[in-house]
């Protein structure tokens, strides 16, 4: 059996879990998520304050969608509770940020300043000019929002300028060194 799988999922008080019609919904404090379980061979049992999510057959498809939907629904109990973040870092010569409105302004090396629209359900805050902080209740929807920044700007191998991930550790090139004997 998998080894993600077969771990069942403890709801903590104020969270509800529900299934019905092959459509998982959790309910929190901070709003509600719903995936939708495309396999039949995977069932959800849902208990007073624990969900374990069963296969019907060992194929290798299954076994497969058996972790992933197990851990979506982890995913999915732990973000109504406390949002998931993605921190950026803003690195070059002038290179600032700020949020106006429901917009990400970037001034980071192009000719005008790039802006992002942000998205419902995303929280996006700037606590200084070279930090970028993405929030929100949906893991899977926070990283999506965050690489779309991140490609607004890729980061430059010489001189480490560009967006870039606070855990990300970026590789520098060595620059030439012409004229040197």
């Amino acid at each position: 059996m998998s080894r993600i799988g077969r771990k069942h999922i403890d709801v903590p008080a104020g969270v509800t879990v529900t299934f019905e019609n092959g459509v998982v919904t959790v309910k929190g404090k901070l709003g509600e998520l719903k995936q939708e379980i495309v396999s039949p061979d995977i069932n959800v049992v849902v208990d007073a304050n624990v969900v374990n999510v069963t296969r019907n057959n060992e194929n290798k498809q299954t076994r497969a969608y058996h972790g992933l939907y197990r851990q979506l629904i982890a995913n999915m109990v732990a973000g109504v509770q406390n949002p998931f973040t993605k921190t950026l870092i803003v690195a070059g010569v002038g290179y600032k940020c700020a949020v106006t409105g429901n917009k990400l302004v970037m001034n980071i090396g192009y000719s005008k300043p790039v802006e992002y629209t942000i998205p419902e359900g995303i929280t996006i805050t700037c606590p200084d000019p070279l930090t970028i902080v993405v929030s929100g209740i949906s893991k899977e929807f926070v990283g999506e929002v965050a690489a779309q920044i991140k490609a607004k700007r890729p980061v430059e191998p010489y001189h480490g300028y560009g967006l870039h991930y606070s855990t990300e550790k970026v590789l520098r090139k060595e620059a030439k060194t012409a004229g040197k004997k």
